[in-house]
């Protein structure tokens, strides 16, 4: 079992910046890679971003490419979403989750662990 806990959420105007990260317990000697989605209300989660278990390979939605960044620090079983230039359509709960294939990574079937989401909210 692996345990996720996602923060960094919070307000912030549209143009701004926020930093999410997602930290791992339990069973973190497996590789794992890493994904982010968001769920707006009244919407399907979508895939946003993810990281291989080495962090050599991001991928990236194309609404969000160029202005987010995703990192891992294995070293402390953490992964971090950087967000920048923010807008209003990026509002929605963020979850991060862990795919123990590495392959598939935008679908969320690929995952088997989730966090329990932070919400991240833009205004304009």
């Amino acid at each position: 079992q692996v345990q996720l806990v996602e923060s960094g959420g919070g307000l912030v105007q549209a143009g701004g910046s926020l930093r999410l990260s997602c930290t791992a317990s339990g069973r973190t000697s497996s590789h794992y890679a890493m994904g982010w989605f968001r769920q707006a209300p009244g919407k399907e989660r979508e895939f946003v971003a993810a990281v291989s278990w080495s962090g050599g390979s991001t991928y990236y939605a194309d609404s969000v490419k160029g202005r987010f960044t995703l990192s891992r620090d294995n070293t402390k079983n953490t992964v971090y979403l950087q967000m920048s230039s923010l807008k209003p359509q990026d509002t929605a709960v963020y979850y991060c989750a862990a795919n123990p294939l590495g392959s598939g990574l935008p679908s969320t079937y690929a995952y088997d662990y989730w966090g329990q989401g932070t919400q991240v909210t833009v205004s304009s």
